[in-house]
């Protein structure tokens, strides 16, 4: 009368305890592919170039190798290692001058990739930073309207922020980082431009000095 039922129980308990395996190796296999790709970060700020790249590559292949275990029905358990591997891409893409990787050469979600793009404009933010601490603004204008166009072209998905929750947070969380560099930018602009005419003013002064002694 039952045994319809006691084989379905079994075929349903054992489709969830695949489930449930594949979901612990994915979620412990993502926390190190996480790890480096923070690592990957790191190093592209300290100019390690090939320690980023061995970060980067390693975290590919576990990717690589956690998508194919997800299937359909566990992909979303990526979706957070994905976004600091699109993010560690796209910087070190940014580093050597060259575009940023799209979606199917990363091989990551839509989410992902959208997500992991807003999170580079942070690390952008550092890059810029770290330039005006060494060199001035002179060459951090490229950066900045780079992270201003990502910001750009990515804000028109902020309608579907229902369906990638958490987008329009960081929207805005981005926007405020853009406005963060212009003033300072803004502010370094000004104090370059008042050190030069404090320079111009001490020249004039010790030339009229100089002149005031020769008489």
């Amino acid at each position: 009368m039952i045994s319809n039922v006691q084989l379905d129980v079994e075929r349903i308990n054992r489709k969830f305890k695949d489930i449930e395996e594949r979901r612990n190796t994915i979620i412990k296999g993502t926390r190190d592919a996480t790890i480096l790709c923070s690592k990957a970060i790191v190093s592209i700020h300290s100019h390690k170039k090939n320690e980023s790249i061995e970060n980067i590559d390693k975290a590919k292949k576990l990717l690589q190798q956690f998508k194919k275990m997800g299937k359909d029905d566990l992909q979303r358990y990526l979706y957070i290692a994905e976004q600091e591997f699109v993010e560690a891409s796209s910087l070190f893409s940014l580093v050597e001058n060259s575009s940023i990787p799209s979606m199917k050469t990363l091989e990551v979600s839509d989410i992902s990739y959208v997500m992991g793009l807003l999170d580079c404009i942070g690390e952008i933010k550092r890059m810029i930073i770290d330039k005006i601490r060494i060199e001035g603004t002179s060459n951090v204008h490229s950066l900045f309207e780079l992270m201003d166009k990502i910001y750009g072209i990515i804000y028109p998905l902020a309608v579907y922020d229902n369906l990638m929750p958490g987008l329009r947070k960081k929207l805005d969380v981005s926007r405020i980082l853009i406005e963060n560099v212009r003033a300072i930018i803004t502010e370094e602009k000004r104090r370059s431009i008042m050190i030069e005419k404090i320079q111009e003013f001490e020249k004039r002064i010790n030339t009229l000095s100089e002149n005031t002694k020769g008489k």
